[in-house]
This record gives C-alpha cells, structure tokens and sequence, in this order.
C-alpha cells in the first residue's frame, strides 16, 4: 500500500467556527465545521481515501483487506485502531467535560477511554481553557457544585498560546474555551461525559444531556499531573526542525517543521500520520509523490520505508 491522502468527517457542533473550511482547507456543506477527524476509523465517522487505487474507500476497510502488518508491530497490541487525530475551531466554548480510562469505558460504553493531548494551533487574545481544578476538592463538594452551579469558581483556567501543548489523561477535567483552533490527537474513543453546558440547548431545541454520574465516578478531582508544555526540546535536523510534543503507551506526536527538503522513515513498528498544519509541500516516496496543502491529512503505511517532505511547511506527525 502507498501513502494515501484521507478525506476527514466533519462535525458541525454547536460551538464550532467556520475556520477548517476557510483556513485549513477542509471541504463540506455543513455551515460549522467545528471538527475535523484528520485521521479516523472510527464508528462515529470514518476517514475515505481520496486517489489511488482505493479511491473511495474507507480507511478501515482497506486496513481489514491489507491486513493489520499495515499498521506496524506496535499497534499490534490494540485490538482496535489506536488513534483519533482533530482539527477543533471552538468559536464557543465547550461544555465541562472528563473521559474515562479504558476499564470503565470498556464496562459502560462498550469502547475504550480516552487520554488525549491538545495542540494550540491559533487562539484569539485572552483565550483561555480549563484544565483539572485549582486544588484538590472531595467528590462530595464536585457533586455539591455541579447542583448548586458553581462548579467554575474551582477550575483551573489556563490562558493559551500559540504553540501551547496541554496532556489530557483520562479522568483530567477540561473544557477548551471559544477563540482556539487546535489540534487534537487521543485514544480512538468518542466517549465524554459533560458536567457543565453553560445551559445550552441543542438542535432539538431541548438542553444538552448531562452525565453526573459517570463523570463522578472517573474524575480525579485535583489539579492536571502534567505540565503545560511540549515533551521535548526543538532539536534541529538537516532540513527540519523536530519538536516532540507528546509521547505515552498510546500515540506519540511531533511537530515538523521543513524549511528545504528533509528525509524519513516508515520502519515496520509504525504507520505514520501527516496533518500539514501550514505552508505548502511536497511529499516523495518509493512510487511516487503528491503535493501537500495546509488542512491535508495523510495516512503512510507501515514498512512504506524513506520518505521526504520538501519546500517551507509545518506538519503535525504522529505514530503509534
């Protein structure tokens, strides 16, 4: 299998901009593409594969027909595709919200949960968005606040950057806030559970649900355990700078930046996701080459072996 540009879904939530289709190149009739699932197999909205030989097709069903060797040593271990990789435009804000861990999603929601890292990719002046609690609080006083509507008198609201790189572990409370455009990468899961909607209702004109319980059970009601801010250091490269972003049992992301032309690999272990973030390219590989644009998403499969990017772009690579 060669590389093969995909096709996102997009959702039009009730938060959501019209940034993806006006900056990032993402094509739909949809008057808000508040997402766009760059890299998908997922039930809830699935990649299609645009060119080629699988022209068409989703990129699941061609994974079932070429065999999961496509997808690298080290996603054998998953039972599923690992990866859900987003654009978001939050032109709102969006609920108070939490995921599970894999144990409890897989018991109540029949999938796995989800740990997720986000990548600021633009944000309005004064953006900000929450992230876990001020200090830590009992679950009794979380459930007295939900009910009594003073829940955000003890978030912790962080203001955002451009470049900003905040890890999302499963039971961290979150919430990203109106004005951020990012990118997501997570667990291959659709499960969240809300605690807070700012009392919005949703097209049917009725409030959004809300899951008290389920939230309560899987929220670690503290401050996030992790820093605000990249894995790595930027470490320069012929013809690119690298900056690791985030790295755990599930995904692993980096942050390329080419300026000229710079040389890769696909090894077996993994298969490699391209999300070009800005500028313009072109990739090359054994077969080929295709032109890249910022929005554009491309799935290599694993073992595809050297690969280069070339010209002035920024690209968002991530492997399992």
């Amino acid at each position: 299998m060669l590389p093969v540009k995909l096709i996102p879904p997009v959702k039009d939530y009730i938060w959501g901009g019209t940034k993806l289709k006006e900056e990032y190149s993402i094509e739909t009739d949809l008057p808000k593409a508040a997402e766009a699932w760059m890299l998908s197999c997922h039930k809830d909205g699935q990649g299609i594969i645009a060119g080629g030989a699988y022209d068409g097709r989703t990129l699941e069903s061609v994974i079932e027909e070429e065999g999961k060797a496509i997808l690298g040593s080290r996603a054998a271990r998953f039972d599923y595709f690992p990866v859900l990789i987003k654009l978001i435009d939050a032109k709102d804000n969006l609920s108070v919200q939490v995921h599970p861990d894999n144990e409890y999603a897989r018991i109540h929601e029949g999938e796995y949960g989800k740990t997720e890292a986000w990548y600021i990719l633009e944000c309005e002046e004064g953006a900000s968005l929450i992230y876990g609690f001020k200090k830590a609080i009992s679950r009794e006083e979380m459930r007295e606040r939900i009910e009594n509507n003073t829940l955000l008198e003890v978030v912790n609201r962080v203001p955002v950057h451009r470049g900003d790189l905040f890890f999302i572990d499963s039971g961290t409370l979150h919430a990203i806030g109106k004005g951020i455009l990012l990118a997501e990468v997570q667990q291959n899961s659709n499960t969240t559970y809300r605690v807070y909607d700012y009392g919005r209702v949703g097209a049917d004109g009725k409030p959004r649900p809300l899951h008290i319980e389920k939230a309560l059970d899987v929220t670690r009601c503290e401050p996030p355990a992790h820093a605000v801010g990249p894995a790595g250091q930027p470490e320069r490269h012929d013809g690119y700078i690298s900056t690791l972003q985030a790295a755990c049992d599930f995904f692993t992301f980096r942050t390329l930046d080419i300026d000229g032309r710079a040389s890769f690999t696909a090894d077996q272990s993994s298969f490699v996701s391209l999300v070009i973030l800005d500028g313009a390219g072109v990739l090359s590989y054994n077969g080929g080459e295709m032109s890249l644009r910022k929005g554009e998403s491309v799935f290599i499969p694993a073992g595809a072996g050297e690969y280069t990017l070339s010209e002035k772009i920024r690209v968002l690579e991530t492997r399992v």
